[in-house]
């Protein structure tokens, strides 16, 4: 056998030699020529194929034998665990030696013509031949009847003592190879004794499977459902059960008492379910569920994979957080320590923070820390976003400020006025007066008088960042909260005849409660020292309620939590042989396995959001509130969003049948390219399997997915008239369409620009500490503000402890993994198995090329000053392939990260 392993590994099998004098067996396994050499192997136990009425048919009183055989090969390439379990190993090659690695099934996919009924399958051992990590291959030889006909299904048992990650199989026929892609791991037969079915590339309809498939497409279902499932309690690392739960599992209150947190999902807090795990409940809150050592169960082909020959995946790079923190809290002692100059946070960049040299973290951390000399510790040293290399000085300006609604990490949020003056919809008995301090004479004022508020208003000139119905009922319970501080904020924008937006108010508010009145304050780009300051700190409060919506709602609530329910919905309800789920299931890759991540570091009680983010405790709470109030199915989709948001207006006669009511939006400009292309390539696809809507309609298995994702997955808010129902062809490529954006573009937008815009965090502070100077200042405060304003601005901005925190985690997860799978780089194998679905997929893949010369052509087209001039970062977000790394670019296929 050719392999190429370690020395241990050869050692290895030596010792199995001498433990296979155990078992009795032919003599020719004894020596070790014959391993790997399938010509020399005995034939008991290589195949077998059993008579029955497939293979012998009575006609009156003449018995006909079976048909003539042929030999047929197939080799099976596969990859071991990287964890795999040494111990093992010994009794792995014993299996080796005597040619009994896997057990394969071979299924035809069609019925016996004279019986009808589905034909006996044939099978073999398959051994393993040769290895060069990670890849190992395996042979198998088949004696198959020669009116076998089309192979529809493979099944496989593994014989060994490990689990094997099994990536293809390729048969090899006379009119050519068979491939059947599997990319599964396989649990030993000790641990399931069940064989796994692996479906040929060929992708049927439920009413077009072939009928000896049939029975094996209803029984993988139902054991991915968990129906089959013997015992009750925590899934295993093996399983692959896909359920539903609610959020009760983000609190740890056995711990703790302070880290009880409510359950998310029910009537009191509407949520998103995520997956179940089956950990028991805790004792001091039965409703919570324990979050006891070990990771967080996912069924086990959501994991990330670590056969694929890099260290450095999604899986690693969040589990380098909690590891990482203790490190840095044991520098900065002091939590609550602010930066006591600019320049302290300059030299982030530019002499790091030096971490004992025995952390062990480079490994974890290989961009960010600077190994060690044997005189003295490593060095924890940012890299400089991309806004500060290109212009140190950007953040402070407000065209900047204006730029980054359109431009930069969260251009999901601003919106045209509609109506003026404006004003909240809360209850005023409880939260005070509801109208606006913001007049048109302080309007009027900062834009020259150009013009009246009905023209403004007419003219489409207005624009708001509106956080001030949401955060007023949060205010006074944030306020509560150690070390952190919180208003209701609204700024609004004036829209100039070249496409740019210049701020020009922001009003900040704080509810009544018992000891005072409703507090609000209009503040306005200033013309002297002080009024300069009050605006910059304004700006500072406002911008902190932008990423903090920006982290819980644009980003982790509308990609990463709600698609979780339509992946486990697929897998319970959609076939793997079904078109639909070959369409949607690159764009399912790892997120179960990173929103599970999330659950254990970033969104759970005292996690790193809590930590570092104004909502504190009630963050994943006030995510809860939005996802109840605002968000809707048919309105994530790129255009209906754009639509919603004043932000576009329906018009035939323009590009992607859309009039922007800002035309340069870069954000919007290159999305509606990248949501056409995809809406393209998804009608193609959909058009091919389903040529007639009753095809649609008649689909159990598409009508189940799409029932169990409004009434489970999303059943909090099942009873919405706002649903798509799935009639007709166009329904299906709305669904289908919105689904792909929302894991693709829409999460590329808001995630990979998370360090080159938050990385220098004056640019977007995750929380402020202290109230604006003056809202009932103390003669000290005012003394202070006055005279050390820069002092203020520091103290309002997180702690040293909580913005290296930040930078950290945003560095890490703006990070593109060498695997990433980007958007458009490679076809499914089902997609390259039919000609027809091949020539729309590489239609597609021509859409994003020219996308990215667009975007290119863009990016250095001075007009366009939102993306193009002077030290402003280019737009390029969108741009569909990228490099490994931190690169501001990159549309994976998925939420992998």
């Amino acid at each position: 056998m050719f392999c190429r392993e370690s020395s241990s590994s050869l050692q290895t099998v030596n010792i199995a030699k001498s433990l296979s004098s155990l078992f009795p067996k032919p003599s020719a396994f004894i020596n070790p020529i014959f391993v790997g050499r399938r010509d020399k192997l005995p034939r008991r136990g290589r195949c077998k194929v059993t008579a029955s009425r497939a293979n012998i048919e009575h006609e009156g009183n003449v018995v006909r034998k079976n048909a003539p055989k042929i030999k047929v090969k197939g080799f099976i390439t596969a990859q071991e665990e990287s964890r795999g379990i040494a111990f093992s190993r010994p009794l792995d090659q014993i299996a080796d030696i005597r040619g009994k690695s896997l057990l394969v099934e071979l299924i035809s996919a069609e019925t016996d013509p004279r019986t009808g009924t589905e034909k006996d399958p044939v099978e073999d051992y398959a051994q393993r031949i040769w290895c060069e990590a990670p890849d190992e291959k395996y042979e198998c030889e088949f004696e198959m009847p020669e009116d076998f006909g089309t192979i529809g299904a493979i099944r496989v048992q593994n014989q060994y003592h490990r689990e094997l990650f099994l990536k293809k199989m390729e048969i090899e026929l006379l009119d050519g190879t068979v491939t059947f892609t599997c990319d599964s791991w396989i649990a030993p037969k000790s641990v399931d004794p069940d064989m796994r079915i692996f479906f040929s590339n060929k992708s049927y309809l439920p009413s077009q499977t072939p009928e000896p498939l049939k029975q094996f497409r209803k029984k993988e279902l139902e054991t991915l459902k968990g129906n089959n499932r013997e015992k009750l309690g925590e899934f295993t690392k093996y399983e692959r059960v896909y359920d539903y739960d609610v959020y009760n599992d983000l609190g740890d209150p056995d711990k703790d008492p302070e880290l009880d947190r409510p359950v998310i999902g029910g009537l009191s807090h509407p949520y998103p379910r995520r997956c179940k795990t089956g950990r028991k409940p805790c004792e001091s809150d039965p409703s919570s569920e324990q979050r006891y050592g070990g990771e967080f169960y996912v069924p086990r082909d959501e994991e990330f994979s670590t056969a694929k020959g890099t260290a450095f995946t999604g899986k690693a790079i969040l589990a380098a957080i909690p590891s990482v923190f203790p490190q840095i809290e044991s520098v900065l002692l002091d939590p609550q320590l602010p930066f006591p100059h600019f320049k302290a946070i300059q030299n982030l960049f530019e002499e790091g923070i030096e971490l004992p040299k025995d952390a062990g973290l480079l490994p974890l951390l290989p961009r960010l820390i600077k190994a060690a000399t044997e005189a003295r510790d490593d060095i924890l040293q940012f890299e400089a976003p991309v806004l500060i290399n290109r212009d140190g000085f950007s953040w402070l300006r407000d065209h900047e400020f204006a730029r980054q609604t359109l431009a930069g990490l969260n251009p999901y949020c601003i919106e045209l006025v509609k109506e003026w003056p404006l004003k909240s919809t809360l209850d005023p008995a409880i939260y005070g007066d509801p109208t606006s301090l913001i007049t048109w004479d302080i309007v009027e004022k900062e834009v020259k008088g150009n013009m009246s508020v009905d023209e403004a208003l007419k003219n489409k000139r207005l624009f708001v960042l509106d956080y001030h119905d949401l955060l007023l009922p949060y205010v006074n319970k944030v306020r509560e909260l150690e070390n952190t501080t919180l208003y209701a904020s609204r700024t609004l924008f004036f829209l100039s005849d070249d496409s740019t937006l210049r701020p020009v108010a922001i009003e900040l508010t704080c509810p009544p409660n018992i000891n005072k009145p409703q507090w609000k304050k209009v503040f306005t780009p200033g013309y002297d020292a002080t009024s300069c300051w009050l605006w910059s700190l304004a700006k500072t409060h406002a911008i902190c309620h932008d990423a903090g919506y920006h982290q819980l709602i644009s980003h982790w609530l509308r990609t990463h939590c709600c698609m979780e329910p339509y992946i486990i919905a697929a897998n319970r309800q959609l076939s793997a042989m079904h078109p639909i789920y070959r369409l949607l299931h690159p764009h399912f890759r790892y997120t179960m396995e990173i929103n599970a991540r999330a659950r254990q570091s970033l969104i759970n009680a005292g996690g790193i959001i809590e930590t570092c983010f104004w909502p504190g405790k009630y963050s994943v709470e006030l995510s809860s509130d939005v996802y109840d109030k605002l968000w809707r199915f048919d309105m994530e989709g790129l255009p209906a969003d754009l639509i919603r948001r004043g932000m576009a207006e329906e018009d035939e006669t323009a590009k992607h049948g859309l009039r922007l009511t800002i035309p340069d939006y870069p954000f919007a400009n290159d999305g509606l390219i990248l949501w056409d292309s995809i809406k393209e390539w998804v009608t193609d696809y959909v058009k091919h399997y389903y040529p007639d809507a009753e095809l649609i309609k008649s689909d159990e298995e598409l009508q189940g997915w799409w029932s169990e994702v409004r009434n489970v997955g999303h059943g909090d808010k099942k009873d919405e008239p706002w649903w798509p129902v799935l009639e007709t062809q166009d329904d299906l490529i709305g669904v289908v369409t919105t689904i792909a954006w929302v894991a693709s573009g829409h999460h590329a937008a808001v995630n990979f620009g998370q360090y080159g815009y938050g990385g220098y965090f004056p640019n977007r502070p995750t929380t402020t500490r202290i109230r604006m100077p003056v809202e009932e200042p103390t003669d000290e405060e005012l003394k202070e503000f006055y005279e050390t304003p820069e002092k203020v601005m520091l103290n309002t901005y997180p702690s040293q402890k909580q913005a290296t925190l930040v930078m950290v985690t945003l560095d890490l997860l703006s990070t593109h993994s060498p695997d990433e799978e980007y958007i458009g780089e490679y076809p499914e194998a089902s997609w390259a198995n039919d000609p027809i679905i091949f020539a729309a997929y590489e239609r597609f893949k021509g859409r994003l090329q020219y996308l990215e010369g667009v975007i290119d052509e863009r990016n250095v087209t001075l007009s366009l000053k939102n993306r193009a001039g002077a030290g402003v970062v280019k737009y390029e977000l969108l741009k569909p392939m990228s490099e490994a790394g931190v690169t501001g670019m990159g549309v994976p296929y998925s939420i992998s990260i």
